[in-house]
């Protein structure tokens, strides 16, 4: 999206109810916002933590597969965890706002969601020492007040092209790898989930597994992996 101004159609697609971003409308109307990048590139991103019981996990199998990705981080769990959100950052990974908790800004009395937002912010620049550039908000839902925060904090709103549906409690990572083929192509960007702090208990375990298909398959398509400040995103 830039940092033009969402046009008033936009604005109502996106308000249509979580996971908005995931409709054809929405990514040929702001393909910035859906995170839309360059023609080699796949950004890969991680929601919801950092979690102690998975992160790691994750941030192990990304040093293995020599890949780095961008983690956007709930405030309250970066809160009770700076340590992990230390070590995301000094593996090279790219640290984001996915607000303080996991709230829906339409249904979030006014006022709270600025404050969140800025909130998240501040800790990520204070534990990871990196200024945060994006902000994906939860349940990509981005409410007219979400937006203005993120842009008065300097966060740039994105969002995704394909997702892996691996919050579910039956997500395999078979699953996962099958969800997110349709939209596996260069410019593509790519949510999986780090913690389960607000999916089924072990769900991220579907992504973690999932990870060695997905870089696989990037491979044989000749696409780099990586963040989202790698991207190119218009």
């Amino acid at each position: 999206m830039a940092r033009a101004a969402l046009t008033l159609t936009g604005l109502a697609l996106l308000h249509a109810g979580p996971a908005a971003s995931w409709l054809p409308a929405v990514r040929r109307r702001l393909p910035g916002l859906a995170g839309v990048g360059r023609a080699g590139h796949v950004a890969l991103t991680f929601d919801d933590g950092p979690d102690p019981h998975s992160t790691p996990l994750f941030l192990d199998e990304l040093r293995r597969l020599g890949c780095r990705a961008t983690f956007f981080l709930l405030g309250d769990m970066l809160r009770r965890h700076p340590e992990l959100g230390r070590r995301i950052a000094a593996e090279g990974h790219e640290t984001a706002v996915h607000g303080w908790a996991h709230r829906n800004a339409l249904v979030t009395r006014p006022g709270r969601v600025t404050a969140e937002i800025a909130r998240a912010a501040d800790l990520v620049a204070a534990v990871t020492g990196a200024e945060p550039v994006w902000y994906r908000p939860p349940y990509g839902v981005l409410s007219a007040e979400a937006l203005a925060a993120a842009r008065r904090r300097g966060l740039r709103p994105v969002l995704w092209t394909a997702w892996g549906r691996d919050w579910t409690r039956t997500a395999t990572p078979a699953s996962v790898l099958a969800a997110l083929a349709p939209g596996l192509r260069g410019g593509a960007t790519v949510l999986l989930h780090d913690s389960d702090c607000t999916s089924a208990p072990d769900s991220w375990r579907a992504a973690l597994g999932a990870l060695p298909g997905l870089v696989a398959r990037c491979a044989d398509l000749g696409l780099q992996v990586g963040p989202l400040r790698e991207h190119g995103v218009r």
